[in-house]
């Protein structure tokens, strides 16, 4: 410790006095017996503030010149305000004037004095505010300040040193403070993992029961421990202290089972006789309980395990041995960690049938009670799921790759060798019956046709002739000329008359463009043209063979071209073919559908044809069979 003095001075000269002897012998002796009193109180002292009250006014009788003095301490922790707890010689003496010189050598860590000047009208002008701060571990837990008359420095230091020797009491009653209250914790902790190991170590749920009741009665003392479960909505006492066996139908044991249920629905700590700062409790029962069993003091605490309250421990003592309140955290403690156990202990040592019945009933109290909102919404879920699937009908659907075609093909072929002359037509016109289509040159038919035409008159001329002159063979061999150019006419006008090229019946180009070819020969059966009808046409579905199994003649389905998506066409499978033919690594079947288009189908059936014929027969819509 350090000493701090704000004003160094001279040690003042003292007046000697001659006193009586006799006087001085009965002054001593009226000191000692004081100073006999101050140590009695000092050793008798049974609290912190008569300790602290009676080491006070022995420091002071000590040091002599003490005004007024007070000691204030705190707790280990340097964050906690200290707090007065003795002054002397009583509490009315101002020590305000104290506090500076306090907090200053709690700050410093060390011992101050601060003189103090007094008014002029007194003896005395000058005083001394002395603190001397009390530390354990170097952490500072109290402080001691005085109230001294003026006195020289080394008188100062030997107040100082006299502190410092007095501080190692309090240091002593504080320690001894600190020890008792980190034992009793401790030996609660030590007392509760013996319980619970004594506990674990049982075999049985029953004996884990018994050895739990009477190792409770036998640590705490008390006349009878009681524990009972919840069964079915009440409460069945499975266990009574120091008895292996009793009767579970005898009034006390269902006085207790009363008391226990009474703890249950409350679901808090019952005390008989409840303390005034407790919260109000319904205790009739165990007042019921206290009268039958002669026990005056008793105790029921709640076991919980997974937020369910499971059943309750009773405590019953005698008049004399009310519960204190390190008993009841130790038993409140103790039943937080049994609970659990003893769940866990009576569900193993079930009959299999019982654990089935009890799952059972668990289950349905999930979905029916209040609570287990995600289990009801799951089982809801999966039931919903299922009786969709066993009622709830739907359609499996079959997608493919489709082509649709004309149902036939009128082929447009040249009448004769010749010449294209005019082609007003191309492929993916409609034409109505009876358009030119084309039309061939028919310059040398015609002249062809000048010829035998001239000859067929040349010929009926000299028929005349030969005819007037009597000539009859002459006649015979011109009417075999002209019958002959006769008929040379008529072939030239039928191919004349074929050159204008028509078409056969409504309908569409298929194939067949010769605006590019106009004055290309022609061979006569050449094909020119190819026309489909509006409305009729097959189409041809690639199934795959995953999916050809599901496929059945008469089966209806819906055909969505790409150019025309929302407006599917209704068609029916009509044949399937046994042939597969290989593509992009798989399998496919076709099967064909003949089909006659309603008048409203047409639009879409020439247009799907005219697309057809110019993408060359591609693939260009999906069918679905259903």
């Amino acid at each position: 410790m350090h000493l701090l003095l704000d004003l160094a001075f001279p040690m003042a000269p003292t007046e000697s006095t001659q006193r009586d002897p006799a006087q001085q012998d009965e002054d001593a002796s009226i000191f000692s017996d004081a100073q006999e009193a101050l140590w009695r109180d000092f050793e008798a002292a049974d609290s912190l503030q008569a300790f602290c009250a009676a080491w006070l006014a022995l420091q002071c009788r000590l040091i002599g010149g003490v005004a007024g003095g007070m000691v204030l301490l705190g707790q280990l922790e340097e964050t906690r305000p200290l707090v007065p707890v003795a002054f002397w010689p009583d509490q009315q003496h101002d020590l305000r004037h104290l506090s500076h010189v306090t907090e200053r050598a709690v700050k410093e860590r060390r011992g101050l004095a601060i003189k103090r000047q007094l008014p002029a009208s007194l003896p005395s002008r000058s005083r001394y505010d002395l603190a001397y701060p009390i530390q354990i571990t170097r952490r500072i837990c109290g402080v001691v300040a005085l109230d001294l008359d003026w006195r020289s420095e080394v008188q100062i230091r030997a107040v100082m040193r006299q502190l410092q020797w007095g501080s190692g009491w309090m240091e002593v009653l504080l320690r001894r403070n600190q020890s008792a209250a980190l034992s009793l914790p401790q030996d609660r902790l030590q007392a509760t993992v013996a319980v619970v190991a004594m506990l674990v170590s049982q075999t049985s749920f029953q004996g884990s029961t018994v050895a739990l009741v009477t190792e409770l009665a036998t640590r705490l003392g008390c006349d009878r421990v009681s524990i009972g479960f919840m069964r079915r909505g009440s409460v069945q006492v499975s266990a009574l202290s120091h008895s292996a066996q009793f009767g579970k139908n005898t009034n006390l044991v269902r006085t207790i089972s009363a008391a226990m249920e009474e703890a249950i629905d409350q679901d808090e700590l019952i005390l008989l006789p409840a303390p005034p700062d407790r919260k109000a409790l319904v205790a009739r029962a165990h007042a019921e309980l206290s009268r039958q069993s002669g026990n005056a003091c008793l105790c029921s605490i709640p076991l919980h395990a997974q937020d369910d309250t499971i059943g309750v421990l009773t405590f019953e003592r005698a008049s004399d041995q009310p519960f204190d309140q390190g008993t009841l955290d130790f038993c409140e403690a103790l039943c937080a960690l049994v609970g659990p156990i003893l769940e866990v202990r009576r569900r193993e040592d079930r009959w299999v049938f019982q654990k089935v019945l009890d799952s059972v009933h668990d289950q349905l109290a999930a979905l029916i009670g209040p609570r287990h909102v995600a289990t009801k919404l799951g089982v809801s879920l999966v039931a919903a799921v299922v009786l969709f699937c066993i009622f709830v009908k739907g359609e499996y659907r079959v997608t493919s790759k489709t082509v649709i075609e004309p149902a036939t093909r009128q082929a447009v072929v040249a009448g004769f060798s010749g010449y294209i002359a005019e082609a007003p037509l191309r492929a993916g016109d409609v034409t109505k019956k009876g358009q030119l289509m084309a039309k061939l040159d028919d310059r040398e038919l015609a002249l062809e046709r000048g010829k035998w035409h001239s000859q067929q008159e040349q010929s009926q001329r000299q028929y005349y002739e030969a005819l007037g002159n009597g000539n009859a063979p002459q006649v015979q061999i011109l009417t075999a000329q002209i019958a002959q150019a006769r008929a040379q006419v008529a072939l030239l006008d039928e191919e004349l008359a074929r050159t204008e090229i028509r078409t056969p019946l409504d309908g569409v180009i298929v194939t067949g463009d010769l605006s590019q070819s106009i004055g290309a020969p022609v061979e006569r059966g050449q094909v020119l043209f190819e026309l489909a009808p509006l409305n009729s046409y097959r189409i041809v579905l690639q199934v795959d063979e995953r999916d050809i199994g599901n496929v059945a003649v008469g089966q209806r389905g819906q055909l969505v071209l790409s150019g025309f998506p929302s407006d599917p066409l209704d068609f029916s499978v009509g044949r399937l073919t046994p042939i597969s033919t290989a593509s992009e690594g798989r399998n496919f079947f076709a099967w064909k559908q003949n089909s006659t288009m309603s008048p409203s189908g047409c639009a879409l059936g020439w247009k799907a044809l005219a697309k057809f014929a110019l993408t060359g027969g591609g693939s260009f819509g999906s069918g679905r069979i259903k």
